[in-house]
């Protein structure tokens, strides 16, 4: 293989890449990005009630333990 023949293969490999690229963009833009459901009222309110009870739990169990020494 010459000189001339590898730098036309750079070429072609490089022009495959940037079309490979162009068609990724392409591809991804076109798609509308879906909103995110929004949750209802009784949902927050049941997350919000179960985290707290989590909280009342920690809570309870860290002040039957006693204070660890250091």
């Amino acid at each position: 293989m010459g000189k001339g023949t590898q730098v036309g293969m750079k070429t072609v490999m490089m022009s495959c890449m940037a079309a490979a690229a162009a068609v990724l963009i392409v591809a991804c833009s076109s798609e509308k990005p879906k909103p995110m459901a929004q949750p209802t009222p009784d949902q927050v309110r049941g997350h919000a009630d179960k985290g707290f009870d989590n909280l009342k739990k920690e809570e309870s169990e860290r002040a039957a333990q006693p204070p660890s020494a250091r």
